[in-house]
Parts: structure tokens; C-alpha cells; sequence
């Protein structure tokens, strides 16, 4: 039997020419959800339609498959809704104060068009203008903190290049000035208004976070900083709601009935649990420190909340 899903076959194809190393039937396996047969099947396919696909033999007998570079032309031309993602996470970015993330992307997004034939890209401008009209991201007001772009690239070449660094930080909550604090950059965590840099702070011998709007001079330092071994990232931010961090809790929240079928819709923490009741309310159940950040965020649900937190001593709001 032949395998004969089109949609499939060329993004196996797209997959075999974005690879240097090949694909694998265990890769196409895991790609597709399917059985090894099948996979045998959509090989074939593809091979049957592009004969130019090689074939590439490991020392253990493996077989991988791949198109000679630039072999199927305008094939892989990103689409509009592609463009249009690109553009989104332009605006978003912009949004969220990093500059030069916005930057990075809109020079990459020029290059993708650039490659297009001329009444194509006529096409596709006025497409693209059109959905992102519709899609209303980047005309979207809300708060941001401005951050000087300078900042921003000193930071991320600082992490990438994994030493450590001297800043001058004035805190958010007391204005004072530390200067010259030695910091082990980790991430910077944007969103919601607020950014900052996760960062072992050498004085504390903890990691800290602290607020991208307060650096007001970053230098590199030569020694290397490595981040603790085994930390998880996402593990570390799931113990928090938001970024504020405090030894984490048992939260429970109830929505009244009017609101509940709002509130299922969102997801309020990654490890959450929700349980519908009789009456129709809905509990949601999860465990992170950040009550404050909890409670400016419940603000906008009023009285259709009931809220439960497990008290836990020691609590402390480690961001700067």
C-alpha cells in the first residue's frame, strides 16, 4: 500500500532538507505518530517523488535521508501565517521591553522576504498588512518598563558567553544603589510589565532576581560562571506564581459559578489541578509562592473568587 497524505509527505520533505544529518525512520516515527511501516511507506513516497534525496549509512547500519542543499527551491518559502507569527513575536517582544530581541527578529523577517520573487512579495505585503490588522497585537496598549537596549545586550552576551558580571543595580523597592555586585547571570524572564534578570548574586550566595529597569552599568568579568548543576528552569519558575519567590504553598481558588466557565479557560499555573462542582463552581488547586502577585491578580475576578492559602512561615520576596 502507498502512503499518499500530501500534507505529510512535504513536511517530511521540508524535514529532510532542514536537517544536516539526515532523518531516520525513528525520527520520522516520532514526528508523525506512526508505525515503523508507515514511516517505511512515507519514505519511499518522498524518494519516489524527489530522486535526488541521498541516502546516508552509519558505521552501526542506520539509514538517514536528506535533500542535497537548496534542492527544493521555493518549496520552503515560509507562508503567510508563518510571516505572520514572525511579525507577532516581533510585536511581543517589543511589548515586553526587549528591543533588541524586536530588532533580531525584524532584520531576520526583511531576509525571509527579501528571497521572495518581486510579485510575490508585493502579494504577501498587502496579506500581511491585512492579518495583522486583524490580529491587533502590536496596536495593543498596556505598561511596560523601559529598558535601555544597551542593557539588554550586554545581559544576554553575558549569559551565552557564561561568565560572571559586575553591575550597579538600584533596587525597585528601596531605590538604593548596590554598585559593583557580582552576579552569575542565569535567564532574563519577560512578561506582564515587569522583566528581570535571574542571577546568582556572589553576596548572597543565592540566586536573586532583579529588575532589568534598575542596572544602570553592567561589565563582564573574566572568570566563568556556571549555573548550579541540575537547575531546571521551568521547574524553578513553577514554584512561583509570577516571579515573586517565597517558600511555595497549597492555594486554592474557587470561582462562583457565574464566572467559572471564564476561568477554565485559563491556565493559571502549570501544575494546576481543577475539579468542578455540583453547583457548577470551579476549584483550581496548585502549589507556588507569590501570594502578592496572587492577589493583584485575582483583583480583577472581585468577589467571584474565594481564595484558600495554606500559611507557611518565613516568606520573603527575594526579587530587587
Amino acid at each position: 500500500m502507498r502512503y499518499a497524505r500530501q500534507e505529510d509527505l512535504q513536511k517530511l520533505a521540508l524535514m529532510m532538507q532542514g536537517s544536516a544529518e539526515g532523518v531516520g525512520l525513528t525520527d520520522i516515527e516520532r514526528a508523525f505518530g506512526v508505525s515503523r511501516r508507515t514511516a517505511e511507506r512515507m519514505r519511499d513516497a518522498v524518494r519516489n517523488i524527489y530522486p535526488q534525496i541521498e541516502e546516508l549509512v552509519e558505521e552501526s547500519g542506520r539509514k538517514y535521508w536528506r535533500f542535497p542543499p537548496g534542492s527544493l527551491g521555493r518549496m520552503v518559502e515560509p507562508t503567510l501565517d508563518e510571516l505572520t507569527a514572525g511579525h507577532r513575536a516581533v510585536a511581543l517582544a517589543r511589548r515586553e521591553g526587549d528591543e533588541a530581541t524586536a530588532e533580531t527578529l525584524e532584520r531576520l523577517l526583511v531576509k525571509v522576504q527579501a528571497m521572495f520573487r518581486a510579485d510575490r512579495r508585493r502579494m504577501i505585503a498587502a496579506d500581511l498588512e491585512a492579518q495583522l490588522m486583524a490580529d491587533g497585537v502590536a496596536f495593543r496598549p498596556g505598561p511596560r518598563e523601559r529598558i535601555a537596549p544597551e542593557i539588554l545586550t550586554a545581559l544576554r552576551e553575558a549569559i551565552l558567553a557564561g561568565v560572571m558580571i559586575s553591575v550597579d543595580h538600584r533596587s525597585r523597592e528601596t531605590g538604593k544603589l548596590s554598585r559593583n555586585a557580582r552576579l552569575g547571570p542565569i535567564a532574563m524572564l519577560f512578561g506582564e510589565g515587569r522583566q528581570y534578570l535571574l542571577a546568582w548574586s556572589e553576596y548572597q550566595d543565592a540566586l536573586r532576581l532583579f529588575a532589568l529597569a534598575g542596572f544602570e552599568r553592567i561589565a563582564q568579568e573574566q572568570d566563568a560562571y556556571q549555573r548550579p548543576e541540575g537547575f531546571d528552569l521551568q521547574e524553578w519558575l513553577s514554584e512561583s506564581f509570577g516571579v515573586w519567590r517565597e517558600p511555595p504553598q497549597d492555594v486554592e481558588w474557587r470561582f462562583l459559578p457565574e464566572v467559572a466557565d471564564e476561568a477554565a479557560s485559563y491556565v493559571f499555573h502549570p501544575k494546576q489541578k481543577t475539579e468542578r462542582l455540583e453547583d457548577g463552581s470551579l476549584i483550581v488547586r496548585f502549589r507556588a509562592g507569590g501570594q502578592k502577585e496572587m492577589e493583584w491578580y485575582l483583583a480583577r475576578w472581585e468577589d467571584k473568587v474565594e481564595v484558600r492559602v495554606a500559611k507557611s512561615a518565613g516568606t520573603s520576596h527575594l526579587a530587587n
